[in-house]
């Protein structure tokens, strides 16, 4: 699934959590000369580096789809037309902004 999202892949970070923490995976991400920024497992017997500025962004945009989430609207997908609800998604993130 992982090399399934790294064709689509673009910039100068890959930026992911613990579970795609894989040899493969970050080899892959190597090769599409981007950096890899995920927290080693802990079965690891050595912790690889992490850059830990990087790291941060990816618990804000967490933290962001978190606070998207809590309009109902948006997590129950209600909306029949992708039209309407990427309009929903617009409205909920403008009000999450403003705050």
């Amino acid at each position: 699934m992982a090399e399934e999202l790294l064709v689509h892949a673009e910039g100068a970070a890959f930026i992911a959590d613990t579970g795609y923490d894989a040899d493969r995976i970050r080899a892959n991400v190597r090769k599409l000369r981007m950096k890899p920024v995920i927290h080693s497992n802990p079965s690891r017997k050595r912790a690889l580096p992490l850059d830990r500025t990087l790291y941060r962004l990816r618990y804000r945009v967490k933290c962001f789809f978190h606070d998207l989430k809590r309009f109902r609207a948006v997590a129950t997908r209600y909306d029949k037309t992708a039209t309407s609800y990427l309009a929903v998604l617009h409205v909920a993130s403008m009000l999450l902004w403003l705050r």
